[in-house]
């Protein structure tokens, strides 16, 4: 079967987010507000004691240090209250921190959340088509490592991002405070400061973004080998397997090492040049001090004192670091940003289009008339709204018809050609025909997986567009080839097909489907917990479960795409009196390669590249001698 190739979302130009993350992301955090503001606070009180607290330096050095130097009898009595003061300034700091880090850890959990949320609900929406076109692997990473980066982002960088530019801002305002002239050489440090690090910045950027694309790309590879690792050792594919795995791998640290070589060594260079300036402000500064040269500052012209060019360091101290803090988180908001680009690329997927208005409800008759009821009954109809306020009731037989059907996966390429089939209530129609000849693809339409080029599908009488799809959806019961089993107990996946069904009704389904006997025989019989998609079951077993859910969910129609595909010929005997049983007064469709299966059939239509080429009951196809005769003898195989 061909797949699409094309995604919904177009690739962006590397190094680039998609436009309005930033703004969507800070929507996802609105209705924290008032929690925000009191963070909001808690930066400014925290940053207003770290500016205080070098201020203190001053006024503790030049007005109640210095003054005692030399005294026969000191007083510390001022200075110990100074520095109790100070104390109380740094507790206060220390406390701000501590409150708006213990806020964010709400706000991020409860962001991340409502993002999982909406974003798990989305991929529910999804078609087909996107899991036909997406890795598994690279969806998960979005949920994981995305996730992960975002978490990061929201508790740790932008708070500290904020915090630091407030730093700088009060940082700035101290140092203009104490000194213009020093204050007028850190300025033409920053620039100089400032260039070093775009640079610095700007070649992580590009990496950093590619890395979140290059790890999604190797979850997926990791996923499909280990899904298939049964494959890979029948077929001694290990070392391919690690050649490809290593490929990617590589790739992969290349860009996350670009990407941390430059984000890595920001901190030490802006490090290293806070502390060049620091040696040159205390040189210009203590020449300046003792050559007695005034010093401008806010309050007006006096002297550099000793104080004042200790607290200015210091302040130095608190300007360059948070300039280094922001250069280094920014390497932290970017790839947070990529991820969240990734995570709205999936919630921007189109959701699958449903234009129907038709519905399944449960009905009853009542002097010949339908009417709708609210209990389950053994007898459903379709709901039809009209425009004028009226509703229509159709009881649902199960008659299924294609019309002159085209249908292609990808556009210019049809798979499906001029299909015309008829389906009456009841009926048990078999597909037959080789790899790829359009025999899954034919179920794929009726359960509107994708919906068709050309030509028209009706069920009983309805166009199939004019159905909604989850009520389409539940008028079928689907038996698969590749078994899906939940993590759960046994009981639990046969109540899958019927979430209000009681344990008795599941298990008559498991005997209907001939599944009961092995059941009991397990650990725990139906409270038998399954993990990792029934890794302990054979695969009949698994199959058989399938079949029980179908059998327990009672649809109206039922699709068996090779339902017993799996099981062994002794136990497809057992299974196939099951199997009849629950198409009894059921329209059945058929998928087998085993042709024993469908003789029984009313109707068996063989496919080739997308035709219809011979249809006809068993023995009526048997005597035309055509294509299915040459199966069925041995004279031609299925591939």
């Amino acid at each position: 079967m061909s797949k699409m190739t094309n995604k919904e979302v177009p690739e962006r130009t590397p190094g680039h987010f998609k436009p309005g993350t930033i703004k969507r992301l800070l929507s996802y955090m609105a209705q924290y507000r008032i929690q925000l503001i009191a963070v909001i606070i808690g930066i400014l009180i925290s940053a207003a004691a770290g500016a205080a607290s070098a201020l203190f330096l001053q006024t503790l050095i030049d007005q109640y240090i210095i003054p005692l130097v030399g005294q026969a009898a000191p007083d510390f009595t001022d200075l110990f209250r100074m520095i109790l003061i100070m104390g109380a300034v740094y507790l206060t700091g220390a406390l701000s921190t501590l409150f708006y880090n213990w806020i964010m850890v709400f706000i991020e959990q409860g962001t991340l959340k409502k993002i999982r949320d909406e974003m798990f609900t989305h991929m529910q929406s999804l078609p087909i088509r996107y899991f036909d076109t997406h890795s598994h692997g690279d969806v998960m990473s979005r949920y994981t490592n995305d996730t992960d980066t975002l978490r990061q982002a929201i508790s740790q960088s932008l708070p500290q991002m904020f915090s630091s530019v407030v730093s700088v801002m009060a940082a700035f305002l101290s140092m203009l405070y104490l000194s213009v002239g020093l204050t007028v050489i850190v300025s033409v440090f920053t620039v100089v400061l400032l260039k070093t690090i775009k640079a610095l910045v700007g070649r992580s950027r590009t990496y950093f973004i590619k890395q979140q694309v290059v790890l999604g790309d190797v979850n997926g590879y990791i996923e499909e080998i280990i899904n298939g690792q049964k494959v890979v050792k029948v077929f001694c594919h290990e070392e391919k397997a690690k050649e490809e795995f290593d490929r990617k791998n590589d790739e992969l640290c290349y860009s996350a090492t670009q990407a941390n070589k430059y984000g890595n060594i920001t901190m030490p260079v802006v490090g290293n040049m806070g502390y060049m300036l620091y040696v040159i402000l205390a040189v210009v500064g203590g020449a300046a001090g003792i050559a007695g040269i005034p010093n401008l500052s806010l309050t007006g012209v006096g002297t550099l004192s000793i104080g004042t060019i200790v607290s200015f360091l210091t302040l130095s101290r608190s300007f360059v670091n948070p300039i280094g803090q922001i250069s280094m988180q920014f390497n932290m908001v970017i790839m947070a940003l990529a991820g969240a680009s990734r995570i709205f690329d999936l919630m921007d997927e189109r959701n699958e289009q449903d234009d129907g208005y038709v519905t399944l409800v449960n009905a009853r008759m009542v002097n010949g008339e339908i009417e709708e009821c609210e209990e389950r009954t053994d007898t459903w109809a379709w709901k039809h709204p009209h425009s004028d306020g009226t509703v229509t009731y159709t009881l649902l037989q199960g008659d299924i018809r294609f019309l002159d059907v085209d249908f292609g996966y990808e556009e210019n390429k049809t798979v499906l050609h001029n299909i015309t089939l008829y389906a009456e209530p009841g009926q048990k129609v078999a597909f037959v025909g080789s790899t790829g000849a359009g025999k899954t693809t034919i179920t794929n339409l009726i359960n509107r997986f994708y919906d068709i080029a050309d030509g028209r599908i009706r069920y009983d009488g309805i166009n199939i567009n004019k159905i909604k799809k989850a009520d389409l959806r539940r008028s079928l019961g689907v038996v698969l080839q590749d078994v899906n089993l939940f993590t759960g107990t046994v009981m639990d996946n046969i109540r899958y097909g019927k979430l209000d069904a009681t344990d008795e009704e599941c298990i008559a389904a498991a005997k209907l489907a001939n599944a009961d006997g092995f059941i009991r025989m397990l650990p725990d019989g139906y409270q038998t917990m399954l993990e990792g998609d029934g890794g302990g079951l054979s695969q009949g077993q698994r199959q058989l479960i399938s079949i029980a859910r179908a059998a327990v969910a009672d649809p109206p129609v039922m699709i068996l795409d090779e339902a017993t595909s799996s099981i062994d010929t002794r136990t497809e005997a057992i299974v196939q009196k099951g199997m009849d049983a629950l198409m009894n007064g059921r329209t059945v469709f058929v998928i087998a390669h085993r042709l024993s299966t469908v003789q029984n059939s009313d109707v068996i239509m063989v496919l080739e590249h997308g035709r219809i080429i011979e249809r006809g009951r068993h023995e009526q196809l048997i005597a035309e001698k055509g294509k299915y005769y040459q199966l069925y003898t041995g004279a031609a195989e299925l591939d």
